[in-house]
């Protein structure tokens, strides 16, 4: 797979950007563009999260900064910018987090112990493709994942729902510069994805985010 679309989608988190991600994006473009507080999003993630998990497009950190339980066993990091990991890393260093640099539209090999919970927060609207290509994502980190654990998430569509003017005008500037990649993301082709690798899945829309999740199949349930 060519990796300069996928290059293009996290390039923009620069030192710079990410100093001031958490006042743009989760303050002032989840409330009045994309009408999902960021709220929804944490407490989906309170509620997830175990104490053996594995953050995915991490982005500031802003959920593990403040909602991973002090109580956290283990935590790792994956994404394909440094600065990200870098970010984050340190501003939960408190909790010795294992550090991966990789791109979820490959075969992740990280070679270590399986997590209970992954999650993947204003990721899939970033990668190259459409959701069902997209969908490969789920393969990969579900290798990852313990048989009942949970992936959870978030993404922005870009096809389905109600965009005020300047939502539309944004989305647009980001789709056009690479930031973003989900014109024709929407709501079947999220479901489709997720039900091709998971049970018990669940997505929820607010405003033009899809909150969602879903479990990996048990095997030990399977055969009794």
């Amino acid at each position: 797979m060519n990796k300069e679309p996928t290059v293009a989608g996290q390039a923009v988190y620069s030192k710079k950007v990410l100093s001031i991600y958490d006042f743009w994006v989760l303050g002032v473009s989840n409330n009045y563009f994309w009408k999902c507080p960021t709220r929804f999003i944490s407490e989906q993630f309170s509620m997830l999260v175990s104490s053996n998990h594995l953050d995915v497009g991490v982005g500031s950190g802003y959920y593990l900064k403040n909602y991973l339980p002090q109580s956290t066993k283990r935590i790792a990091l994956l994404d394909l910018n440094q600065n990200s990991l870098d970010t984050t890393s340190k501003a939960i260093n408190h909790f010795q987090p294992e550090v991966y640099c990789g791109d979820v539209l490959e075969p992740l090999e990280l070679n270590v112990d399986k997590f209970d919970s992954i999650s993947v927060n204003y990721l899939l609207h970033c990668l190259p493709g459409n959701l069902i290509d997209k969908g490969i994502t789920f393969q990969h980190l579900k290798e990852h994942l313990n048989d009942g654990g949970v992936l959870f998430g978030s993404t922005i569509f870009g096809k389905g729902t109600k965009l005020n003017f300047f939502a539309k005008k944004l989305m647009g500037v980001y789709n056009k510069k690479g930031i973003f990649s989900n014109n024709n993301d929407d709501l079947d082709s999220l479901l489709l994805s997720l039900n091709k690798h998971f049970t018990d899945v669940k997505v929820e829309v607010i405003g033009c985010v899809a909150l969602f999740s879903g479990k990996k199949y048990n095997k030990c349930i399977k055969n009794k």
